[in-house]
């Protein structure tokens, strides 16, 4: 399980850095590098439920391989012909990856259920130090010419797919059938809903275009109605009744607006030239690269520190206190930012508070229902997550488009101050959900099954 995440986190970190260096190789500015960016948050969002799905129609093993498949053509696409196209092809089909997870932790759970929260913290430890490994890796490569960093994922890919076929498979019972109806409702809304949200300052809130497009999310809440009344929902709604499961959800989704939706940012930022934009550290891939790293170790120490954490002050408090270190550095990076040194302190804050987030949400999630229903749980929280990275990334590319600075491509330092404002503001709503939330000890809850009527002795949460 341990190859297959640390491919994944090879995946989620080797492009970014590369970003700055092929946007000047390939000719894409700065604004369209950042759509490279939300094209894969928009993929992980589709694909999070439809692999989940799946796994528990066909089992986990089966999918985990197709997935991992999948991402192995893409990275292997994008390394032998990096071309605008095919990089936005690549990283599509890369989107797989966020089948990963959930998948995963359905056969953690069923083959070594003792091992449930050690085992979930131990892996986002390897994918985040995976991340950080695979920027830096892509970064030497790209020394002399930025493409070569795109076989960074090509060699893992290998030892993943190895490792997936040695896997067991989960013995949790399968049965139902996919939902095309409801897949197709979702993907359609989902694609609506990031579109406008990016370029919807490009075309004009009020053209045809955003118009149109704005009308199409209407979609969802036809895709809402539709799950609801299925027999076998794509997506369980209807565990959204269990308040644990919803708040984790809501929060998991605040909490990755920023932490995940900024990063193809952080990356622009820190290539960005101050003699070109007056902003930026001027760094190259390598450099990016370390500083990466250097936050997701902080991720890593903030992950295997989560275990030791809720036992001591709960998992209320460390919910609440990762929204919370969230809020503060995206406000220090928005009020400090002219030095590496200031950037980086805030950075590291954000860096340790996502080791936090990732840990503890997917470990809730997981024990919120009963073993059965663990990917479905797991799935709904990667969906959150997904979602709110992409919608993140969609703001932000907004704000990019409404502050490019005309006839240059670049992008004016106010796109970034109102990019940092707004994942601090949502930091604090996700902090604000994390304070509703009622531990099982202390509200008395018990795991039940959507259809289920859900009762707490505290109150709802």
């Amino acid at each position: 399980m341990a190859v297959v995440v640390l491919f994944s986190g090879i995946v989620q970190g080797y492009l970014t850095p590369l970003l700055p260096e092929l946007g000047r190789q390939l000719h894409i500015g700065g604004v369209g590098q950042n759509n490279i960016y939300l094209l894969s948050q928009l993929a992980f969002a589709v694909m999070t439920p439809l692999l989940s799905r799946l796994g528990d129609l066909y089992g986990h093993r089966r999918l985990l391989r197709a997935a991992l498949a999948m991402v192995a053509g893409g990275s292997l696409l994008m390394a032998a012909w990096p071309t605008a196209v095919t990089l936005a092809v690549g990283v599509v089909l890369q989107g797989a990856l966020v089948g990963f997870f959930p998948l995963l932790v359905g056969i953690l759970r069923s083959r070594a259920p003792e091992r449930n929260r050690a085992g979930i913290s131990l892996l986002v430890g390897v994918l985040l130090i995976s991340i950080g490994v695979g920027g830096l890796v892509a970064g030497v490569l790209s020394e002399r010419h930025a493409a070569a960093g795109l076989w960074t994922a090509v060699p893992v890919a290998v030892l993943a797919v190895a490792a997936g076929a040695v896997l067991p498979d989960s013995d949790v019972p399968r049965g139902g059938r996919f939902h095309f109806g409801a897949a197709a409702l979702l993907t359609a809304g989902l694609v609506a809903l990031v579109l406008v949200l990016a370029q919807g300052s490009s075309w004009g809130w009020a053209s045809p275009r955003t118009l149109g497009a704005a009308a199409v999310p209407v979609l969802l809440a036809a895709w809402v109605a539709v799950e609801r009344r299925s027999t076998h929902p794509l997506v369980s709604v209807r565990m959204l009744s269990n308040p644990r499961l919803a708040v984790i959800s809501g929060y998991t989704f605040c909490a990755a607006f920023g932490t995940i939706g900024f990063l193809g940012a952080n990356a622009l930022f820190l290539g960005a030239s101050p003699a070109e934009t007056g902003y930026g550290m001027g760094m190259g891939p390598q450099t990016i690269a370390t500083i990466s790293l250097a936050m997701v170790i902080a991720g890593f120490a903030g992950s295997t520190l989560t275990p030791r954490l809720t036992h001591r002050v709960g998992d209320r408090a460390v919910l609440a206190s990762g929204g919370c270190l969230i809020a503060l550095g995206f406000a220090g990076m928005a009020l400090f930012h002219d030095t590496l040194a200031q950037y980086l302190a805030s950075a590291l804050v954000v860096g340790f508070a996502t080791g936090l987030f990732e840990s503890i949400t997917r470990t809730l999630s997981a024990e919120a229902v009963v073993e059965d229903e663990t990917a479905l749980a797991v799935g709904l929280n990667e969906l959150a997550l997904s979602l709110g990275a992409a919608i993140g990334a969609a703001v932000i590319g907004a704000f990019f488009a409404a502050h490019a600075l005309r006839g240059t491509g670049l992008i004016g330092e106010s796109g970034y101050l109102w990019s940092w404002g707004a994942c601090a503001c949502v930091a604090l709503l996700g902090t604000v959900l994390a304070l509703r939330y009622r531990e099982p000890r202390a509200a008395g809850t018990q795991l039940v099954r959507p259809s289920e009527h859900v009762t707490e002795s505290g109150g709802p949460a």
